[in-house]
């Protein structure tokens, strides 16, 4: 036995790939020529994973515009003036705003996943947006032709079908990327927002077997965007109970970043379900330092302190570049941060006598 690890998901995209599709958008680069650098960026990522001794790797997003925009690249209806989402730096971004329906996914993750695995050894996870993100895609005051209810019903399909494709496509986890539970906090403190997404995600969980669950988890993350957050100053205490209701076998929480982790694993080892794994958060993106690995080894210690170290895993706080436009972190700094993950979680389990 011994402690699992696994990324989260993206990785900077790779110059010559972020060279192609600026090329791309001035229409220097075609279509053939844009697919050809994502894969060959798709392939080193995946081999650099490999070399760092990850037992897990994926393909580090690299051909997805961002990690919760990928399904509705190319859909016609919709307009940019959607939902604000404002970082602690003063940076924003925005989402679209649905325009008509009926709501149908351009692209499932699946299709990442297949090209993942044509290039990897060892196992491969797939991150794909959380239908309550995508949620935030209808427009507040509604759509004649296009009721709410309606809308939601076919989310959860569409949701349903990019895990279920993934699941039986081959991936070793398939991670929901959930960031924006943290921030429903902020901007509703009575918590109101965060029970209706985390229903509306058990609507599409409830589909799933208890083997399939035991394959699907969800990461939460106060954001990380350009070095900087959304909901870092949001307590984990007021969402950690409510996420663990979430029916999944696994959780993926931002932890290196925390300013009181002690009081986080708290939470945790008071709320974490029966038979569900959490993986701890032991290397922070926005953090340039590249941390030891014997930090990362203290870190996982602490944990064991307070969760059985059978119901442990670790991972990254969260991707290193969620936006394809994203280039605070290098590739470089990225690499050697799971390369510390890795062997400070070989050191903590051989400490643990796992």
């Amino acid at each position: 036995m011994t402690i699992p690890t696994e990324p989260i998901g993206s990785i900077p995209r790779s110059p010559d790939l972020l060279a192609a599709m600026a090329g791309h958008q001035r229409g220097d680069v075609s279509d053939t020529e844009l697919a050809a650098a994502q894969d060959q960026a798709i392939r080193e990522t995946i081999r650099r994973m490999e070399e760092a001794g990850s037992p897990v790797v994926s393909d580090g997003e690299q051909s997805k515009p961002s990690f919760v925009t990928y399904p509705i690249a190319g859909l016609s209806d919709l307009a940019p003036d959607g939902i604000v989402i404002p970082f602690a730096d003063g940076h924003q971004r925005q989402l679209p705003v649905l325009t008509a329906g009926p709501f149908r996914y351009q692209v499932h993750a699946d299709t990442y996943l297949k090209a993942a695995l044509g290039h990897a050894k060892a196992a491969v996870k797939q991150a794909v947006i959380a239908p309550s993100a995508l949620s935030l895609l209808y427009p507040p005051t509604g759509l004649d032709s296009y009721p709410r209810q309606a809308f939601l019903d076919d989310l959860i399909d569409e949701a349903e079908t990019d895990i279920r494709n993934t699941l039986e496509g081959g991936a070793h986890v398939v991670q929901l990327d959930f960031t924006e539970g943290r921030l429903s906090l902020k901007l509703d403190p009575s918590g109101g927002v965060l029970d209706s997404l985390i229903a509306l995600n058990n609507q599409v969980l409830e589909r799933f077997s208890d083997s399939d669950r035991s394959r699907i988890g969800v990461h939460t993350c106060p954001g990380g965007d350009q070095d900087s957050t959304h909901s870092a100053d949001i307590d984990y205490a007021g969402l950690l109970p409510k996420l663990f209701q979430l029916k999944a076998g696994n959780f993926y929480l931002q932890l290196a970043s925390e300013a009181e982790p002690e009081k986080v694993l708290a939470v945790v080892a008071e709320h974490l379900p029966p038979g569900a794994r959490v993986f701890i958060g032991v290397t922070d993106p926005i953090d340039p330092r590249v941390e030891t690995p014997e930090l990362v080894r203290d870190r996982i210690l602490a944990a064991a302190r307070q969760l059985p170290p059978d119901r442990i895993g670790t991972c990254d706080d969260c991707g290193f570049a969620p936006f394809a436009d994203d280039t605070s972190t290098s590739r470089e700094i990225a690499f050697a941060k799971i390369r510390a993950r890795v062997e400070g979680t070989a050191l903590a389990a051989q400490r643990l006598g796992l």
